[in-house]
């Protein structure tokens, strides 16, 4: 007896020395701390508030109720969000099939089968050489024991990939806003090219007859002449570019929008949009964390690899799991339903592996690089976050200088064409002279335009940098762990 035991010993322990080991497999990732990203010196000159952060609807800050009509119409209907909305479904779904595999499963069935059984195989006080029926019912139940948390471990990777997909889905709301605001300052600026456009048209147009009248007093050639065509040509040139400016950002809008073209041609002209007085949260690198879908998002992907590399271990780990099944069967015209034809059997089961060709192995190191990379996407995501803000922010600013400096400009080429008008009705100068300064007024204008839109088109996207006005829901915030589960 004492020789059976140590043999079983033996045998056990060569067993358990030839199992697989997860032994030097390990993730290398290391997530950055917010607080590294330094970002006072870039943002020293900004106003500080710690109430900085937009609002979820933002967008009613640029004052125009069209805006504001056309971004709710978005959220409502683009197809995008549909696809969002489907992959949050799934996510959730799959997280509602781990959780189940943690508990026990039991089922239930019957089978009733013909046969006939020939006497080589069965004599004839067993049924062999005659047709019978055999009949059966069975109920059976089965659970495998999570002893070491692997099967807890997969629920939370799935809850983690979940609350990742819910995130993306407030994420793709955000984006879609800021698109439409961006498309919708196009559209503005695109009518204020087409205003100046014309402008320029009956200003050319004007010189142009001018011009023709002193070509035939003789005053001025035909080299004038063709100069004055040129400008009206140009100027035709301008108002077709402008006419198809508006309906480019006319056909973007009905994009974002998900309807057809028809759409657009029912937007009316923008209002003038004034971009917002947009501060800098005193704490931006940490508090970012909270405020970015796209950070948030990532954090989450973090701590669902973390999780699977708890999984993948566990693999390596005897395995236990208990199971019965119970019912009845019987042959020919016996009946079934009675306590002789009842049978069951229940045990528990114990797997461990021992050599698999180094499958386990690599799964889990597929898992530690699965890890590896959601922690350099959550870095990469953190500091092009810090990075965003500190450059839209310094964007903003100098648009604002080159707004203040072009209005300068503007005032300066008014009073320009207001002393020309002066000169000409005064009979000092020619009505040809003030044209020609009324076209660097023009130009001014023009670049005014072009600088108020990209003001804008800029505060729009530094609220974007700031969050759009996301704000976690529930429990979709999370603390990741500086690495994974070590314990197993």
């Amino acid at each position: 007896m004492r020789l059976q035991i140590l043999a079983a010993a033996t045998g056990l322990s060569l067993a358990l020395a030839g199992c697989v080991s997860s032994g030097g497999l390990h993730p290398e990732g290391t997530l950055t701390d917010a607080s590294s990203l330094k970002a006072d010196r870039s943002l020293s000159g900004a106003a500080l508030s710690p109430a900085a952060w937009p609002a979820n609807d933002w967008w009613t800050g640029l004052g125009d109720p069209q805006l504001s009509a056309l971004i709710t119409e978005a959220l409502k209907d683009n197809p995008t969000l549909v696809v969002a909305d489907a992959r949050a479904r799934q996510a959730q779904a799959e997280a509602g099939a781990a959780d189940a595999d943690r508990g026990p499963s039991v089922s239930a069935g019957a089978n009733v089968v013909g046969q006939r059984l020939p006497l080589t195989a069965a004599p004839p006080e067993l049924g062999g050489g005659k047709f019978t029926w055999f009949k059966d019912a069975r109920a059976s139940f089965s659970w495998g024991l999570d002893l070491w948390g692997g099967k807890r471990a997969a629920w939370e990777a799935a809850v983690g990939m979940q609350r990742a997909a819910e995130i993306e889905q407030q994420a793709a709301r955000i984006e879609l806003s800021t698109n439409v605001a961006r498309a919708y300052v196009q559209l503005s600026y695109a009518y204020a090219q087409q205003d100046v456009a014309k402008a320029e048209h009956e200003r050319a147009t004007t010189a142009r007859q001018l011009t023709q009248q002193r070509v035939s007093a003789g005053l001025d050639n035909q080299l004038q002449l063709k100069q004055s065509d040129t400008e009206v040509a140009n100027a035709d040139q301008q108002v077709a570019a402008a006419n198809r400016a508006i309906d480019a950002a006319r056909s973007s809008l009905s994009v974002l929008l998900g309807k057809g073209p028809d759409r657009g041609l029912d937007i009316s002209r923008p209002q003038l949009l004034q971009p917002g007085a947009l501060t800098v949260p005193a704490d931006l690198s940490t508090e970012l964390l909270g405020h970015r879908a796209d950070i948030v998002a990532a954090r989450w992907r973090v701590e669902s690899a973390g999780k699977e590399i708890k999984v993948a271990k566990t693999q390596f780990l005897p395995n236990v799991s208990i199971s019965a099944m119970a019912g009845v069967a019987a042959f020919g015209s016996i009946n079934p339903l009675q306590l002789p034809a009842r049978f069951y059997t229940f045990g528990p089961s114990l797997s461990l592996p021992i050599f698999d060709g180094g499958r386990l192995r690599s799964n889990l190191s597929a898992r530690d690089a699965q890890y590896d990379e959601a922690v350099a996407q959550y870095n990469q995501a953190l500091v092009r976050a810090v990075n965003e803000v500190a450059d839209g922010y310094d964007a903003v600013q100098s648009s604002k200088e080159q707004v203040a400096a072009q209005q300068r400009a503007v005032d300066a080429a008014t009073q320009a064409w207001q002393l020309s008008e002066q000169r000409y009705k005064a009979g000092v100068g020619s009505y040809l002279e003030a044209l020609i300064v009324r076209q660097q007024l023009l130009s001014a204008q023009e670049r005014l335009a072009a600088l108020q839109s990209q003001q804008v088109d800029l505060s729009v996207q530094l609220i974007q940098a700031l969050g759009g006005g996301f704000r976690p829901q529930g429990n979709a915030d999370v603390a990741v762990q500086t690495s994974p589960d070590h314990s197993l």
